[in-house]
């Protein structure tokens, strides 16, 4: 049996972090450990109930960013999504350079949002693919490829790598020992980083990045 996945739930409004709440635990899988509505709140569930995850909101009594590098200083490995409307790429990135792991947006569906925590809880890296593919569009073209490259996580490079090789999804999970919907995932999100609508953009971005690096 798959162990069940804690949590923090840190919103400013209460009607929301309660509806959050409800629909995951009836999603089941979750235990909720603590809830709360500013940074203070954040920072002290986190420092004493020790959550596999946090989910939190950017806009916040406090600042969610500012709870993002208290609660690292505290507890460095962890896991906080950031759970939000704000769509600008600057809160995105400055959430991910502070050491968020995840960036949902709130009109997610609460099944997604079940997915996106259990990616994170596994190690990955979240963002939504609309957010990823915007931040992607802003880079300065003459550096646009190594940074999309720079954007993947460490498990969608070695996926990416296994499309250059032309392994399917099915493959793919063979050779990681995932499942078949894990791989299509990151999938999403390695297009989603790379600005490619399919594989085959996908493999070709990845193996420019390469023919581009200097001779070892």
């Amino acid at each position: 049996m798959t162990a069940e996945i804690s949590l923090a739930v840190i919103d400013d409004h209460p009607l929301f972090r309660e509806g959050v709440i409800r629909s995951l635990l009836e999603i089941g899988g979750f235990v909720i450990l603590g809830d709360g509505g500013t940074r203070d709140d954040a920072v002290r569930i986190t420092e004493t109930l020790r959550p596999d995850v946090v989910l939190m909101d950017i806009s916040m009594p406090g600042g969610g960013v500012e709870a993002i590098q208290l609660i690292l200083d505290r507890v460095p490995d962890q896991k906080i999504i950031m759970l939000t409307v704000s769509e600008t790429a600057d809160d995105v990135t400055r959430a991910l350079n502070h050491g968020a792991k995840g960036y949902a947006l709130k009109g997610v569906g609460s099944r997604t949002l079940a997915e996106i925590i259990h990616i994170v809880a596994s190690g990955e890296t979240y963002v939504a693919p609309t957010l990823a593919a915007r931040i992607i569009s802003g880079a300065p073209a003459a550096s646009a490829k190594a940074y999309r490259i720079g954007q993947l996580t460490v498990r969608e490079r070695e996926v990416l790598e296994f499309v250059t090789q032309g392994l399917s999804n099915k493959h793919i999970a063979l050779k990681l020992d995932l499942h078949e919907k894990t791989i299509k995932h990151h999938m999403t999100q390695i297009m989603a980083k790379l600005g490619v609508s399919n594989r085959t953009e996908a493999a070709l971005v990845s193996r420019d990045a390469i023919d581009r690096l200097p001779d070892q």
